[in-house]
């Protein structure tokens, strides 16, 4: 099995995971329920603000922005809306395939602005992928549907979430998680129902003088051993860790602490 994705995978998880987000909206639907792991938001806001990302992207890459364009529309989403289920659905997935689309004429080798270092249209093909996929999770929640990713873009997703949150600079942009570096500060994250060759162990390193992370089995401070499913809503901050799912052994505070200093996406 190829645990990989590439360009051309990110662009087509876009377009697949806001149709499998679209294919849970039906005329029954309510779209003022309030999305619980987005307390501000009620669906509405959710489906809006993903298809608004969705097209915000898609003008920054069609044009090869050197700069971010306006972001009011996903950012400034009114409660109330007079669209159908069907049609906010319909509109989401138009934002998916227009986005794939633009990324993919554009090409991966573009030079263009992304809000940290990548400077190519590589950058949003994956985020994207990714924010759809955990959008997707939050009106799964909403609605008390189930929720499942395949395993390689489960663990794409807490790749590239543990690659951005390393980056040095979000000490600049969250300069409060300087407070989690210390001595004997170290996590561990198991998928309990992958095979020995997806290598689902992720060790979270903050005993040094920035946040660091690897692929390893190693003794942690605290570890957590859960479905990957379940430990990407966890890590994602979809779902809190007192759940049945979690066995979780060690210093349960550090990870608490690590959780609510490290919300993200």
């Amino acid at each position: 099995m190829d645990a990989t994705m590439d360009y051309d995978d990110h662009c087509a998880e876009i377009v697949h995971q806001a149709e499998l987000l679209s294919s849970q909206l039906d005329a029954s639907t309510s779209l003022t329920a309030s999305v619980p792991s987005c307390p501000d938001w009620n669906l509405a806001q959710l489906l809006r603000h993903l298809g608004e990302a969705h097209r915000w992207v898609e003008d920054l890459v069609r044009t090869r922005a050197i700069e971010p364009p306006p972001e009011t529309a996903l950012r400034d989403l009114p409660r109330d809306t007079t669209e159908t289920p069907a049609a906010l659905a319909a509109w989401l997935t138009e934002g998916a395939r227009l986005l794939a689309d633009t990324l993919r004429a554009v090409g991966p080798h573009a030079r263009i602005w992304t809000p940290l270092p990548s400077g190519s249209p590589r950058f949003f093909a994956r985020r994207m992928a990714h924010e759809t996929v955990m959008h997707r999770a939050d009106a799964a929640l909403t609605l008390g549907a189930g929720f499942t990713v395949e395993q390689r873009v489960a663990l794409d997703c807490l790749d590239e979430w543990m690659e951005l949150g390393s980056l040095p600079e979000m000490f600049d942009h969250h300069p409060d998680r300087r407070a989690l570096l210390g001595p004997g500060r170290t996590l561990h994250f198991h998928a309990s129902d992958t095979p020995p060759e997806a290598a689902a162990d992720w060790l979270v390193d903050l005993t040094g003088n920035t946040l660091a992370w690897r692929r390893t089995q190693e003794p942690a401070t605290v570890s957590v051993r859960a479905p990957l499913t379940d430990l990407l809503l966890l890590i994602y901050g979809r779902v809190p860790a007192d759940r049945d799912t979690f066995d979780i052994t060690g210093d349960q505070e550090l990870l608490e602490f690590w959780l609510a200093r490290v919300l993200f996406g």
